[in-house]
């Protein structure tokens, strides 16, 4: 079927402010206030309609449109397929933006059966060395995966500890993209992704409700590879570590339990409260390799409260952070790459909100109405040394759907890709 755009309201026949008409040649998108919004919801009306094969035509149809459209159209199951325009000069961007999404929406939505935090680990490398031999030549990436015993025995107690009471045992990637070539070159920024790949929520056990969607409890990992690998795309020439922290909560003999005390590498100690709040220990590993880099900055990505899709709902990541340029600097990248963030507060005095009479903190917050995005960002906070200056954390809220919306299928949404790999090259 073919889909054209148009700037003139449909014909009454359609309803007022009709989205869609149809004709003996196919649909018209009638182009409202936010085209490219228009355009997504239009996408999926039209697959929701059962119509699997379209063909994008007519005048209109530039490198955005095109993307808006993909973003409405593709969904988990009968993918169909959509004939794009020639994008000339914007084909290869476009490429690069569908390769990458499509790696992270599939790798979110991949059941845990098969994700294990092994193969998280592998598939991520995987495709970070395969953008790199495709647009930065040979031999740009070395990694390393640590898995099993090795994690505990390397000092990752915070990886070991969540991850340890699963068959599927924990893995740490830790990736250098460097396409100087120079072992000593500058590292301009050190990514930290939380890959749960699955969460029970271990003896602070989740409801079935609560639970059904937690294969997308990596969706940090996903999101910090596939923005990786579209940075790589657009052509990025500064050195990039990458750390995936890997594990499955799950209830067992060998899983940790409250009251637990975890003992990490830069000294600080760490009561186990809720074993629902894993995300955060696991990321302590990640933050406290990734700050020994000294790299320009650091940002790491985590599905890590449902404080904060209360806080934005499911439409927006949330930012914290208390550098102001880094914000500002990303909230600029999300605004050209028109994708959704949202700033939540994080101030020093949410450090003192995390207190343990046995440990130097506890992994919740300890006062009545704790601010629950705040204190995580404050837990992660002990873990990188001069946290006021070239840190940010993102609570991943819009990585995945439960049910659809008007612009998104149920499922991964890969919101965010883009804004951060604009980040890593506007730098």
């Amino acid at each position: 079927m073919q889909i054209t755009l148009s700037k003139q309201p449909a014909a009454e026949q359609w309803g007022k402010d009709a989205l869609l008409s149809a004709n003996q040649n196919g649909m018209t998108i009638h182009l409202q206030k936010d085209p490219l919004v228009s355009i997504q919801k239009a996408a999926r009306k039209i697959k929701n309609q059962g119509i699997l094969n379209v063909a994008l035509v007519g005048e209109g149809w530039g490198l955005e449109e095109s993307w808006a459209f993909q973003q409405g159209f593709v969904s988990v199951k009968s993918t169909g397929e959509i004939t794009f325009p020639a994008l000339n000069s914007d084909q290869a961007e476009f490429d690069a933006r569908l390769a990458c999404s499509t790696f992270t929406r599939e790798i979110i939505n991949e059941p845990s059966d098969t994700l294990t935090p092994e193969v998280l680990a592998h598939k991520a490398a995987e495709f970070i060395v395969h953008q790199a031999d495709k647009y930065a030549g040979k031999g740009k990436v070395s990694f390393e995966i640590i898995s099993r015993e090795a994690v505990k025995d390397r000092g990752y107690l915070g990886i070991w500890t969540v991850g340890k009471g699963s068959a599927n045992m924990p893995a740490m990637l830790q990736l250098d993209f460097n396409p100087t070539g120079n072992p000593d070159a500058p590292v301009l920024a050190c990514l930290v992704g939380k890959g749960i790949t699955f969460d029970t929520g271990g003896y602070s056990i989740k409801s079935s409700d609560s639970m059904s969607t937690m294969r997308a409890d990596m969706g940090g990992a996903a999101l910090v590879t596939g923005a990786l690998g579209l940075a790589i795309a657009r052509g990025l020439n500064q050195r990039v570590k990458l750390y995936l922290c890997c594990a499955e909560n799950m209830v067992s003999s060998r899983a940790f339990k409250l009251g637990d005390i975890i003992h990490y590498r830069n000294g600080v100690s760490v009561e186990v409260l809720n074993t629902d709040a894993e995300g955060r220990l696991v990321l302590a590993d990640g933050l406290i390799e990734a700050d020994k880099q000294n790299p320009q900055f650091i940002v790491d990505c985590a599905t890590l409260t449902g404080a904060a899709k209360v806080a934005v709902g499911n439409d927006y990541h949330a930012v914290l952070s208390m550098d102001e340029q880094l914000v500002s600097d990303l909230l600029q990248s999300a605004k050209s790459e028109k994708e959704p963030f949202w700033r939540l507060p994080f101030e020093d005095f949410h450090r003192n909100q995390t207190a343990s009479s046995f440990a130097d903190i506890a992994n919740v917050g300890s006062v009545p109405v704790p601010a629950g995005a705040s204190t995580a960002t404050a837990f992660l906070s002990y873990f990188v040394k001069n946290y006021q200056q070239n840190w940010l954390h993102i609570d991943c809220a819009a990585t995945f759907r439960k049910t659809a919306s008007d612009l998104w299928a149920t499922g991964a949404t890969g919101i965010g890709v883009k804004t951060l790999a604009n980040l890593l090259l506007s730098k």
